[in-house]
């Protein structure tokens, strides 16, 4: 009996210290202050015009980055640059297994053989021909010769003729298939559109060159000077003018600035492709690309890929 009422008081009393527990909880939470607002690990840079359009911008290679292809899917064979190698214009970068190729070049070279051969025995045949019809044009007795056998050896020369001409066209066909064959050899050996440097390299001797636009097997550029790709949201697309001065601030270090040089705007709003990786950051929005150049300072250094921040001045 005694031990029931110790276990029913008992209880109740711990549901009662459990809700005075709870509420002193509650409001010792309530009366705690939250803590300041510290500052961002990196200040955002500040606006260098009153009115200023705000974009994200990409450095590029002046000119554009080259992303260099192969003409067909193959076999690398050899790679004659490595990264940071300067080129010039026709270059050679790197080739492409082109034995295919020098198998059949090998028989065009026996088909041009053969039709050269050819025309020798044409040519011989037809002056064995002329010589013949020559003699029985000589003959002035008309009962030795009959006009038959004259009518017959003009035939003979006539067709010897046709004969040499087909030979000397085969030769012509060899022969262009010859140099049809080099041209797609020459082709297989990829060279440098422009001058520049290897900025990066993605194929090695042994793998194997896929001809999709979105892996390269290398990129050239050039790096003696650089320009800005800014996208500018399509909202803030009609404040944007040819020669509005810009100042690009480096992603992560607002410190470094650099004054931009206006090249142009590119009349075309796109999808935005070139992404900050900002948790806010909206990516279903299109965008008007402005470019601008900017000379390479030595320090710090810039490299091509790096984002910055670009305020361009544009009134409201």
């Amino acid at each position: 009996m005694f031990l029931s009422k110790l276990l029913r008081y008992g209880s109740i009393l711990a549901a009662l210290f459990g809700v005075v527990a709870i509420t002193l909880v509650y409001q010792t939470q309530a009366e705690r202050e939250m803590p300041p607002a510290g500052d961002p690990p990196v200040v955002p840079p500040s606006k260098p015009f009153v009115e200023a359009v705000a974009a994200t911008g990409i450095i590029e290679a002046l000119s554009e980055n080259v992303a260099i292809g192969g003409p067909q899917a193959g076999l690398v064979t050899q790679v004659f640059v490595g990264v940071n190698d300067p080129v010039k214009k026709g270059d050679p970068l790197f080739k492409i297994d082109d034995r295919d190729l020098l198998s059949q070049q090998l028989i065009t070279h026996a088909q041009v053989a053969v039709a050269k051969a050819q025309i020798g025995v044409s040519e011989a045949q037809l002056s064995k021909l002329e010589a013949q019809l020559a003699r029985l044009d000589a003959v002035t007795d008309s009962r030795a010769v009959s006009l038959d056998d004259i009518d017959n050896r003009r035939q003979d020369v006539a067709i010897a003729r046709a004969q040499l001409d087909a030979a000397k066209a085969q030769l012509v066909s060899a022969e262009s298939s010859l140099k049809s064959i080099s041209l797609l050899i020459d082709r297989l050996t990829v060279k440098a559109p422009r001058d520049g440097v290897v900025i990066q390299l993605n194929i090695r001797a042994g793998e194997f060159s896929a001809t999709s636009p979105k892996s390269p097997a290398m990129i050239i550029g050039d790096i003696d000077k650089l320009q800005v790709r800014a996208d500018v949201d399509e909202q803030n697309a009609t404040r944007i003018r040819p020669g509005q001065k810009a100042y690009g601030y480096l992603k992560g270090n607002p410190k470094i600035t650099f004054p931009l040089e206006f090249i142009r705007v590119e009349p075309f709003v796109i999808p935005k492709v070139s992404l900050t990786g900002s948790s806010t950051e909206r990516v279903d929005t299109r965008v008007l690309q402005v470019v601008y150049s900017l000379d390479r300072p030595e320090n710090p250094p810039l490299y091509v890929g790096q984002q910055v921040d670009v305020f361009i001045d544009a009134p409201e």
